[in-house]
């Protein structure tokens, strides 16, 4: 049945814009009103077919529609205010996975906060992006330097068989060598440093990288408050 009324609206359109002269038809110009008759016999006909796959339960049917309209608006509306939205999903992050980095707000001149939730061992862990690679971790201020584990060093981009292990360093798994080197970049979200000093330690010598002083001191500042930590840019 919804065939034929959809054809039945399909044919009335064209004999009204075929017997019409005036270029106008219900307040519509011609080509608004051709695209008009075409999307309602496309709805008759599809509206037909779904009203038959539900054996006949408009109600069913009417339901489900609603259901995906206001999924689809919803989505709409995530995408239209997704810029302001982006603050408050990181601050959601940041509370539900401890070591989350995350901008708190931005001064007038640019400059960006970041705030580190503990974790539960009492560290403060955060993704820093070296060389361009997430790399997780350890804040560590008792460190004068950056020092990556070898891994993490590969990962960033640094051919660790050809370094030079001359630099003594102490660890809490004892004492190690390290190799002296200069990375490209130091990010954590918007901060961003060039050119920073760091360490590669040997083989086993760290269970997880350490971001220290040779990236802290050349922040505007920072700041432990109870279980977080500020970092300003």
């Amino acid at each position: 049945m919804s065939t034929w009324i959809a054809l039945f609206i399909l044919a009335l359109g064209a004999m009204l814009l075929v017997s019409n002269d005036s270029g106008m038809l219900a307040g519509l110009d011609s080509t608004t009103f051709g695209y008009g008759a075409l999307c309602l016999a496309l709805l008759v006909y599809i509206g037909g077919g779904l009203l038959v796959s539900y054996g006949g339960r408009a109600g069913a049917m009417l339901r489900d529609a609603v259901t995906w309209l206001a999924l689809g608006l919803g989505l709409v509306t995530l995408y239209a205010y997704k810029d302001e939205l982006m603050p408050i999903a990181a601050r959601v992050v940041g509370e539900l996975i401890p070591g989350s980095a995350m901008t708190v707000e931005e001064s007038a001149n640019g400059l960006a906060e970041i705030r580190i939730r503990k974790r539960l061992d009492g560290h403060f862990t955060a993704t820093v992006d070296v060389n361009g690679k997430a790399i997780s971790m350890i804040v560590d201020t008792g460190a004068s330097t950056i020092v990556l584990r070898p891994e993490d060093a590969e990962k960033a981009g640094i051919d660790v068989a050809h370094l030079t292990y001359k630099v003594p360093v102490l660890t809490a798994n004892g004492r190690a060598m390290a190799a002296r080197l200069r990375l490209d970049s130091v990010a954590i979200g918007p901060v961003d440093r060039q050119k920073v000093d760091a360490l590669v330690a040997q083989k086993d010598a760290l269970t997880q990288s350490l971001l220290g002083m040779s990236f802290l001191s050349r922040l505007r500042s920072y700041e432990f408050s109870g279980d977080f930590l500020t970092l300003r840019g």
